[in-house]
This record gives structure tokens, C-alpha cells and sequence, in this order.
């Protein structure tokens, strides 16, 4: 089976039997060349249905997962959104294709630099822009954010993230213990936060100030 028809069957046994019918989610999972983004010895694993290691102890999430985040966020095409975790690059990757600009913040970095050659040359140079540091603190200089999508499990909310979200806007993220989370949407109307559940989820712990201590 070559790497195309990996995708496409990951796509239709994967994602569209789960649920997932946003079409440029689809589109955008469709598309993206996922093996590109493990090490060589597990490109021919790149389309399973599991999350997969990379460097620094950490995972390139499960296909279907990335698709969900992805779908709840609702993107329509014009929104500046955030990424807390770059990891791999490869959710990245998927926003940009349905996202006018993407910003990531990666704590590691090796996995920042290797995530920003990559993306270059796939060609996102003009819309992910990627940085090394707490993502939980955010990016200031270039909030609010349409949408915010966090890639590792936290225990609460960081309260940065939620100042630079734009007045109905979503955010995103693992939000429960370390062994097992809930994956959260939170809307942000003026001052009220409305919190919907997709399932349960498990991710690395986001390390930082506002998250496990490293």
C-alpha cells in the first residue's frame, strides 16, 4: 500500500466511520503527507490508528484525535489561531490548511526547530509561525486568538490562554489528571465560559507555570 492509499483509508475507516464530517478537516487530513512527520523506521506505522513516539519522549498524537480537536474547534477559514505544543508539527500543519495563520509554541527545542525546517519545507513558511516557550503563557504580541487549541493535558485552565482568546472564540485542550482527561471546548462569551466534553482523552502533561512541574 503506498503512503496515499494509507491516507485515504485512514480517512474513511479512521475518521468519517468516527464522526469526523467536517469537510476541511478531511480535506486537510486527506492531504497532508502525516509520515513526513515521524522518523524513517515508523513512516510505514505513520497512518495507524495510534499516537506515535518522537523525540524528546514525546508523541505525535492519534490520527483521529488530531481530526477531533481539529472539527470542534469550527473553524470557517479566516482565524489567527493558537497551538500550545508544536511537537511534531503535524496538527499544525492540519489548522493551517483551514486556518488564515497559525502560531505554536513548542517548550522543547529541538522539537521547535525541527517542526519549523519541516513545515518550511512543506511550504507554511507565510502561515505557522513557531516559537520555543511556555505555551501555557501564550503569545502575547500577537493575541487575541480566534481559536486556541492545547496539545497536552492540563489540570486547570491557564488563565493566559483565556485572556488571549477573542470574545467568541474556542479554546481547546485535555483538561482532567495526568493518566486520563476529558477533551474540553470552552467558549468565550464577554465574561462567561461555556464548557463542552468530547470524550475522554490522554496526553503527555503540559509542563510549565501553569501546568506539572518538570
Amino acid at each position: 500500500m503506498t503512503f496515499e492509499e494509507a491516507r485515504n483509508q485512514m480517512v474513511e475507516m479512521q475518521l468519517r466511520e468516527r464522526g469526523i464530517h467536517a469537510p476541511r478537516v478531511l480535506a486537510a487530513m486527506r492531504a497532508i503527507p502525516r509520515h513526513l512527520f515521524v522518523d524513517a523506521a515508523l513512516q510505514p506505522r505513520a497512518y495507524d490508528d495510534s499516537p506515535l513516539p518522537i523525540a524528546a519522549e514525546q508523541t505525535i498524537s492519534q490520527p483521529y484525535m488530531v481530526a477531533l480537536m481539529s472539527q470542534v474547534l469550527e473553524l470557517t477559514g479566516f482565524e489567527r489561531v493558537l497551538e500550545v505544543g508544536t511537537g511534531s508539527g503535524y496538527q499544525a500543519a492540519v489548522l493551517a490548511e483551514f486556518a488564515a495563520e497559525v502560531f505554536s509554541v513548542e517548550r522543547i527545542a529541538l522539537l521547535a526547530e525541527c517542526a519549523r525546517s519541516r513545515l518550511m519545507r512543506l511550504g507554511y513558511t507565510d502561515r505557522i509561525h513557531v516559537r520555543t516557550g511556555d505555551g501555557a503563557i501564550g503569545w502575547p504580541e500577537a493575541a487575541p486568538f480566534d481559536a486556541i487549541i492545547v496539545t497536552a493535558a492540563v489540570q486547570q485552565v491557564p488563565r493566559p490562554l483565556i485572556q488571549q482568546l477573542a470574545d467568541g472564540g474556542s479554546l481547546v485542550l485535555p483538561l482532567g489528571e495526568a493518566d486520563l482527561q476529558g477533551l474540553a471546548r470552552i467558549r468565550k462569551d464577554g465574561a462567561a465560559l461555556q464548557v463542552d466534553y468530547f470524550g475522554e482523552c490522554r496526553f503527555v502533561k503540559l509542563i510549565g507555570e501553569y501546568g506539572w512541574e518538570a
